[in-house]
């Protein structure tokens, strides 16, 4: 019974083998954000080693992102992280939406959750893991694109639009 067990899961994973996720290779640059901010050589660096995977249309795949189901589960964080901040589409974005975004890198960086330490972990993404220095220079860059979005743009065209709730209650 053990014997036919171990087979049908070897001949289930040869047959996942054959389902793989499309990868992130677009590369398309058009609204990346070096199009409208400046980003320095140290700090552009440090996005392409510590966020870029999962942050852009560019995925520099490991070996092992050959192999299902962690493809998938490359892939779900590779759908996740560009989700909610996607270099290569940042100026596709409303003002607000990027100055919030900013806003986030700061937050994200200075609490140590990013990069996340199942990329950071067993030494595979070795230059991902981030000291408090570049950390610094991140957030010193963030902070200080959010401040040229203050200087070039109005307040209003920086802040979340406010949402037209429902009516008051009668009565």
């Amino acid at each position: 019974m053990l014997k036919k067990i171990l087979l049908a899961l070897v001949i289930l994973f040869v047959i996942i083998q054959f389902f793989r996720p499309e990868k992130n290779e677009s590369n398309d640059l058009t609204y990346d954000i070096s199009t409208k901010y400046e980003v320095p050589a140290e700090v552009n660096h440090l996005l392409q080693v510590s966020c870029n995977d999962c942050h852009s249309n560019k995925t520099i795949y490991p070996w092992y992102s050959n192999v299902q189901p962690i493809a998938w589960w490359l892939n779900d964080h590779i759908e996740h992280g560009k989700k909610d901040l996607n270099f290569s589409e940042f100026t596709k974005r409303p003002l607000f939406v990027q100055n919030h975004k900013f806003e986030e890198i700061v937050e994200m960086v200075e609490e140590g959750e990013m990069p996340l330490p199942s990329y950071t972990n067993f030494g595979l993404h070795a230059e991902a893991n981030l000291s408090d220095e570049q950390r610094a220079m991140i957030i010193d860059w963030a902070k200080t694109q959010m401040d040229y979005l203050k200087r070039t743009y109005p307040a209003d065209s920086l802040a979340f639009p406010k949402r037209n709730g429902p009516p008051p209650p009668k009565g």
